[in-house]
């Protein structure tokens, strides 16, 4: 059964103004959702590789320490292995650079140090998006309301009759686009602080790798709290 009220019959009897803003707010959703999905497969496959970097410091060596590390070009953790190796190799291979001023700690820290923020400029990317639609939809629905109660008043005081019956229509289909503003804006919202968790937690472990990384490439060892004290074999470098 066709009814008179609802968001079709605001698309119906709304001006332009308020399907763009109606067609605005769609897209702002759609926009969000696929930030929110991406980045949370992405955080999903990042803690994934978090769990495997864990067997790093289990191998008999640094070959085979990558080898457990996969082959996937895009895991953070091989990638900031191969950048501390390149840089160990570089810094000691290579004369009559600027760099040569720098000793081998600080190059490597540099080296590794670039590498994560390269990542965490990645790793950050569209959280942007959810933070503007976050904050503005619910103005722009805000937006739609006010001027679909504009020309609710306006039909109102043009026919004469202000009967609730002739009031709560209008007036419902104007206040559908501050509900439609905010169902864009709380999943974008809660999206945006899980996502950021996410994003925390994967770089926490990142640095802690890099750690790790920085006193292998200097001392030869990994530096392990007491927890680990016996439980982790030194691996060689290869």
């Amino acid at each position: 059964m066709n009814s008179q009220f609802g968001i079709a019959n605001v698309w119906v009897q709304g001006d332009f103004v308020t399907r763009a803003v109606a067609i605005l707010l769609v897209c702002m959703s759609l926009a969000s959702w696929i930030v929110i999905i991406l980045k949370a497969l992405d955080i999903w496959r990042f803690k994934k590789n978090a769990r495997v970097a864990r067997d790093f410091w289990h191998s008999e060596d640094f070959a085979a320490g990558m080898t457990k590390l996969g082959s996937d070009p895009s895991n953070p953790f091989r990638i900031l292995a191969m950048e501390g190796r390149e840089a160990t190799a570089h810094h000691r291979n290579t004369q009559a650079h600027l760099h040569d001023s720098l000793d081998v700690s600080d190059w490597i820290t540099r080296c590794l140090r670039n590498c994560i923020d390269e990542f965490t400029a990645r790793l950050q990317s569209g959280l942007a998006i959810l933070a503007s639609v976050g904050s503005t939809a619910p103005f722009i629905g805000l937006f739609g309301t006010v001027w679909g109660i504009y020309h609710a008043l306006v039909a109102i005081g043009t026919s004469g009759q202000s009967t609730i019956d002739k009031v709560a229509g209008p007036i419902g289909e104007a206040l559908i686009m501050t509900a439609l503003g905010l169902a864009v804006a709380i999943p974008a919202v809660l999206g945006y602080n899980a996502l950021v968790r996410g994003n925390k937690s994967i770089l926490n472990g990142l640095n802690s790798f890099a750690h790790d990384l920085h006193a292998f490439f200097i001392t030869g060892a990994r530096v392990t709290s007491h927890g680990e004290t016996g439980k982790v074999l030194p691996i060689k470098k290869g």
